[in-house]
């Protein structure tokens, strides 16, 4: 019969939203800096969209995700950055999780107007806009509890709006780069399996960390240990040097070599010996 008190407790995916979080948040982030008429562009996600006559059109389309090779992980478990009420050594729930899966999402932007120097002009900005985002998502890192709780490192139910400063809160950042990832051939076959005209592209790289599920502590484990003896202690005759022991065999007492005695020999392990 198994204890349910002993039972770990599996809360769910913390980072199961965050890939549609980013392409959410890249488009708020071009809406909220449009400048340039009174008219916003549109959004599209959908590279065949044909636009009315004077309708200018964004295309964010995400079209590969990838590991991070450079700072791969391993899989196994290990305590998680949150304490929930107190910390572990005042007796609070300790939870353990994998490390964080990183990754890289990849998109293809494009813009449409109907002339084409006001398309060139909105290409320009739109360059000007993603470089002054230094981080795309910057806002405390959300872990969610097995009760189904969203919380921060700290304990404290999740708000994007603290302070970041704050002594021991770890912030979740999404970079955002430009990057030069898919060359004319290629992306002239992906607007081809789209049956979407050409356009000029630019490529864009974000990175993510997914955090996966929390699972509670279930008590831990006790390991008691005896006391080690002094190395300088007598060993037993049947042992080794290290510890181990020997198979029973006798250990041979020094004896003299045979023939005459020797003069003025001096062994090498003599204080008195020459190097």
């Amino acid at each position: 019969m198994i204890d349910a008190a002993l039972t770990p407790r599996v809360g769910p995916m913390s980072g199961k939203g965050i890939i549609g979080e980013v392409t959410e948040g890249l488009q708020s982030f071009l809406r909220t800096g449009y400048d340039l008429s009174e008219q916003p562009p549109k959004f599209e996600e959908d590279l065949k969209f044909v636009p009315k006559d004077r309708e200018q059109v964004i295309y964010v389309y995400m079209y590969r995700v990838s590991q991070n090779p450079n700072l791969q992980r391993h899989k196994r478990h290990q305590q998680a950055p949150i304490f929930v009420n107190t910390s572990p050594e005042e007796g609070g729930e300790v939870f353990y999780h994998r490390p964080p899966l990183l990754v890289d999402l990849f998109y293809l932007i494009m813009v449409h107007s109907k002339f084409r120097s006001d398309a060139e002009r909105l290409m320009g900005w739109l360059m000007l806009r993603l470089y002054e985002a230094t981080h795309l998502i910057y806002r405390p890192r959300r872990f969610v509890l097995p009760d189904g709780r969203e919380v921060d490192s700290l304990g404290r139910p999740h708000d994007p709006n603290v302070d970041p400063d704050e002594d021991g809160l770890l912030m979740e950042k999404v970079s955002l780069a430009l990057v030069d990832d898919l060359t004319v051939g290629d992306a002239i076959n992906l607007f081809s399996l789209h049956e979407a005209p050409y356009r000029p592209f630019l490529t864009y790289r974000a990175r993510v960390a997914l955090d996966g599920a929390l699972i509670a502590s279930a008590g831990g484990t006790t390991v008691k240990m005896g006391r080690l003896q002094n190395a300088t202690a007598e060993r037993p005759t049947d042992t080794s040097r290290n510890g181990r022991i020997r198979g029973g065999r006798h250990i041979p007492q020094p004896v003299s070599p045979p023939g005459p005695a020797p003069h003025f020999l001096r062994r090498s392990s003599d204080a008195d010996s020459e190097d």
